[in-house]
């Protein structure tokens, strides 16, 4: 009865808080409040201070603009923490804004963290202890493709296989699902960061001009493809003239960028193949019916389904809203945690030492 009364207490004056701390971008959700936060995973901090003078959208728009004692970090490399004290502040800074959504601050929030799929213990170690230190009173971690997966409501239960690609900004996570576990998977790191350098490393060696990742981003969302489009596009780069050391500006196009990110393309395609050889066959029968999902920013880019359906001869599906899936099912599983507690990567006391 006592224990009831508490729980109807913390329900009462606490935020319980999912969060998909990626690469590229973290993404808050907020039971009661949905996604509250769409923020660059950015750290503008004065090396001479030592101090963090920037977060998230502040410190993105930093980027390749800083005097020289100001630099500009990703505290996530990979999907994983590269920088364990500034991830730390970064999540600080971003529960103490969710605390200010009311006045339920009583109690320290409990939060659900998706990780990429087979990062290490020590990693996993990592996320939570940041977590835990930046103010979070109990933390829950998730795989990403399970998350993403709860979060466009795919039966992840049911004794059905379903087959599932989240293409993010450090990695891309390739997992087949069934039973509320993950039959098999694969994370490399080919995703939206590795296109960037990629179209770097294109406009470089062709038309001799160094461009900043910012740049390379920039043009990628805007004529990014993977296969040939009915209507060419093109846009206008500036950069650097490395014979010359002056500024320069060309037009690129569409088939540009499809030319420079091919190799890092035809990969991810060849590890969803490998994924797939390894399932056993009577997930294969379900995959063959249902088709895979695509989640993640890289499901945005323009011809990635023709060219998987082509590739993979099954089906091909890019889920509603692919940014916020995850952390959508971070949200679902905090609604039901009982529910979905099958699915939590093992608290700390019974991982393995890594």
């Amino acid at each position: 009865m006592r224990l009831n009364w508490l729980n109807r207490l913390y329900e009462a004056f606490s935020h319980d808080i999912g969060i998909d701390l990626g690469t590229a971008n973290t993404l808050i959700y907020v039971k009661g409040h949905g996604i509250v936060i769409v923020e660059p995973s950015i750290v503008a901090i004065n090396q001479k201070t030592g101090r963090i003078v920037a977060i998230g959208n502040d410190a993105k728009q930093m980027v390749g603009r800083t005097p020289a004692h100001l630099e500009t970090v990703r505290p996530l490399v990979d999907g994983v923490i590269s920088n364990f004290e500034v991830t730390e502040e970064m999540l600080a800074y971003f529960i103490k804004r969710v605390t200010q959504l009311g006045a339920k601050k009583f109690f320290r929030p409990r939060v659900v963290i998706g990780v990429p799929s087979g990062i290490t213990n020590v990693e996993i170690r990592a996320v939570r202890d940041a977590a835990k230190n930046a103010g979070a009173r109990v933390v829950h971690i998730v795989e990403e493709p399970m998350a993403a997966a709860i979060g466009i409501r795919l039966p992840v239960h049911d004794p059905v296989g379903t087959m599932i690609v989240d293409i993010g900004g450090g990695t891309s996570d390739i997992a087949v699902i069934s039973l509320g576990g993950i039959v098999k998977s694969k994370n490399l790191r080919i995703a939206g960061d590795r296109f960037n350098q990629d179209i770097i490393s294109y406009v470089r060696d062709e038309f001799k001009i160094l461009l900043g990742e910012k740049t390379a981003e920039e043009v990628k969302m805007a004529i990014g493809a993977v296969w040939k489009q009915t209507e060419p596009m093109e846009a206008t780069i500036r950069g650097r003239d490395l014979v010359t050391g002056l500024p320069k500006e060309v037009i690129i196009t569409d088939s540009d960028i499809q030319e420079a990110i091919a190799v890092s393309i035809s990969n991810l395609v060849e590890s969803i193949k490998e994924v797939l050889e390894t399932t056993p066959p009577e997930v294969i029968s379900d995959i063959m019916n249902k088709g895979l999902i695509l989640v993640g920013g890289g499901a945005l880019f323009p011809g990635i389904k023709t060219l998987l359906e082509y590739e993979l001869k099954i089906p091909i599906t890019i889920a509603d809203d692919p940014l916020t899936a995850v952390v959508r099912g971070t949200g679902i599983i905090l609604e039901r945690l009982e529910e979905h507690r099958g699915v939590l990567v093992p608290d700390d006391d019974r991982l393995p030492p890594n």
